[in-house]
């Protein structure tokens, strides 16, 4: 039994595919099936069910899988110890965010830690708050710049690196561009412009509007908040944006504050609080708490 058909079982798993087991571990799927049939053939038993659209684990490989993962879950540890005996930076890091932290600087940061430690891969990606939390719980990822709403999620570090209004913003042909203020509850028949649902911006609304007994009607929803801004800039809606960003688009923009209830968005750096991390996860999360943190309103 190797560590390598190990892996290989964990990852068709976690993919319920040899395809694209085979695309993330950079192996031809040939390799992946037939490394995989070997361990089947040393333990007895078929461990992974192929007879449907996706794979699934027999009732052999689900006995056998916390025992795999614990078995790779050692390995790494053991290179951990050693790395941090040496002080050797070594491995990879994955590093998520969502599309507002742009202003913070983190990709200088980035670059910054990979200047020091080039021996070191780095993997980024953008997504909504949601999943990028749920993948720092499965050790998909690091660290990540999330949007915050209520609580820290449970198993989860943070540390708030932005905190400000949440703001209404209309375009200047509006019939509120000549309002400064204005309740929650007056947009309960307007055209709603928003991040997705699972963003924290968005999860903040929700709440916000349920608290004030109605549902947002929104109109459109885009990932990057700057289409938000360009849409309501053209008349399509309100947009519901932080207010710095709103700020920055006052040429198109006239940005109305809520009064009833002051809506706030954060922005937090977070990491997964239970359990083992790498020497060059620690670096880059103590790197980025210096450089990006602590935030005031």
């Amino acid at each position: 039994m190797e560590l390598r058909q190990l892996e290989y079982l964990v990852t068709v798993v976690e993919e319920a595919s040899f395809t694209k087991a085979a695309a993330k571990l950079h192996v031809a799927q040939p390799g992946v099936s037939a490394q995989v049939r070997q361990l089947e053939r040393e333990l007895g038993q078929s461990l992974l069910d192929r007879s449907g659209r996706t794979v699934r684990p027999t009732g052999a490989g689900a006995a056998v899988l916390p025992y795999a993962r614990a078995a790779l879950a050692a390995v790494a540890g053991a290179r951990h110890v050693v790395d941090e005996l040496t002080g050797l930076l070594r491995g990879r890091v994955a590093v998520g965010m969502v599309t507002s932290c742009a202003p913070l600087g983190l990709p200088d940061l980035l670059a910054d830690f990979h200047e020091d430690h080039p021996g070191v891969e780095i993997n980024l990606v953008e997504d909504n708050s949601d999943r990028l939390v749920a993948a720092l719980r499965a050790g998909r990822l690091d660290t990540a710049v999330i949007g915050l709403a209520g609580p820290t999620p449970q198993g989860i570090g943070t540390e708030t690196v932005a905190d400000e209004p949440i703001v209404a913003a209309v375009g200047h042909g509006d019939p509120l561009a000549g309002r400064t203020g204005l309740a929650l509850d007056a947009l309960r028949d307007r055209a709603l412009i928003s991040l997705p649902r699972g963003t924290g911006l968005r999860t903040c609304l929700d709440e916000a509007c349920a608290a004030a007994g109605f549902a947002p009607r929104i109109a459109f929803e885009a990932g990057d908040p700057n289409v938000l801004a360009q849409l309501a800039g053209r008349g399509l809606g309100v947009a519901i944006l932080p207010g710095s960003l709103a700020a920055y688009h006052r040429a198109t923009l006239h940005t109305i504050t809520f009064t009833g209830p002051e809506l706030r968005g954060r922005l937090a750096l977070a990491w997964r609080s239970e359990g083992p991390a790498s020497p060059a996860a620690r670096a880059l999360i103590d790197r980025a708490r210096r450089a990006l943190g602590p935030a005031r309103p």
